[in-house]
């Protein structure tokens, strides 16, 4: 009876899956009087961890601000974190 609950343990562990992953996006965008741009990155949703799925999530974050999104360059881990923080300045993690 008790290794039927060890393994009964262990396959709803193995069920549950991976700890849920960070992802980010980085993007560009653009804001009207005075025209200006900025590159930056956020962090999205898991569910939303795609070029095309980051849009819809990014877009009405930065309209709140007045700033239109232009695109998406690409979704990643915090693998990819370090590398973009300089390019990004203050909008790192921002949005």
């Amino acid at each position: 009876m008790k290794s039927l609950m060890i393994l009964i343990a262990v396959a709803a562990l193995t069920l549950a899956g991976p700890a849920a992953a960070e992802c980010y996006a980085d993007y560009k965008a653009k804001k009207k009087d005075p025209t200006r741009y900025h590159y930056g990155v956020a962090q999205i949703s898991d569910a939303n961890c795609s070029v095309g799925a980051a849009l819809g999530e990014l877009a009405p974050r930065l309209a709140g601000d007045g700033w239109t999104l232009l695109d998406v360059v690409s979704t990643f881990g915090p693998e990819g974190l370090e590398k973009r923080k300089a390019n990004a300045g203050e909008y790192f993690l921002r949005y």
